[in-house]
């Protein structure tokens, strides 16, 4: 059985480790600083097979080249020459086989022009979308437009809902925050909070999410929903679902 499980970097990161039960292999997603997943590979004695890399931001592959002196791993991530030490580059429509399950690819520009996330059907179904799905929100439009993030969640949103999702960051309950301003009169938005509050309280991750969850409570998944549109409305255009997009990640941005 594939399980996975966050290693904290920095102040807010989630490097996810993936392992069989039965292995000592272990593949990582995004390391951004090598140290976390060193310590834990030393500690545990286990041997890392695969880095998956979701974007060229340093706290996604910063952990990149002491991992590959160490390890040697096989690494597998976007086709962009600024990533040094990506073996297999991959892009929308690859397949490729990890801890046994066989994972697709999917380009989702917005966050970044090369940014993909890595979908692997079963029970359940497990996606890797490193910033540009979070829990209740979506990533900053560092290089893409809003048209292109929007319809990057569109193939992500499409996913069955007991997907689980893994992100990249904790960044949940701020979002929520935003949400709840975004999407005033949403019953979930206020149980979401309440949950994430207890579960950071008690020092635990708010993720994985799941698909289903995050088009109850995701405002960016949520544009055609007349509320959010009512609320987005005193900050900008929605006249369509892409401009109630548009106007989310704008108010977002300075929430």
């Amino acid at each position: 059985m594939l399980s996975v499980t966050p290693i904290p970097a920095f102040g807010d990161n989630y490097i996810w480790l993936l392992r069989q039960d039965t292995s000592s292999e272990i593949c990582v997603v995004d390391p951004g600083d090598a140290a976390p997943v060193v310590e834990l590979i030393e500690r545990e004695g286990l041997s890392l097979s695969t880095v998956l890399i979701t974007h060229h931001h340093a706290d996604h592959t910063g952990g990149l080249p002491e991992l590959i002196e160490r390890y040697a791993p096989r690494v597998i991530g976007p086709d962009n020459p600024k990533i040094d030490g990506i073996q297999e580059r991959v892009a929308s429509g690859d397949e490729f086989r990890v801890m046994g399950r066989r994972f697709e690819v999917f380009e989702v520009p917005g966050h970044t022009l090369d940014h993909i996330a890595f979908f692997t059907a079963g029970i359940p179904p497990l996606l890797f979308c490193g910033d540009a799905l979070f829990s209740a929100g979506c990533g900053r439009l560092f290089e893409g437009t809003p048209e292109q993030m929007h319809a990057s969640l569109g193939k992500l949103a499409a996913l069955p809902d007991d997907t689980l999702v893994f992100a990249a960051h904790e960044y949940t309950l701020a979002n929520l925050r935003f949400a709840l301003a975004a999407d005033p009169h949403n019953p979930d938005v206020a149980r979401a909070m309440e949950e994430c509050q207890r579960a950071r309280e008690l020092d635990r991750p708010t993720l994985p999410s799941t698909l289903g969850r995050e088009r109850r409570i995701n405002p960016f998944l949520r544009v055609t929903d007349a509320g959010v549109r009512q609320a987005a409305a005193d900050h900008g255009a929605t006249d369509s679902d892409q401009a109630t997009f548009a106007t989310l990640r704008a108010w977002k941005d300075s929430f």
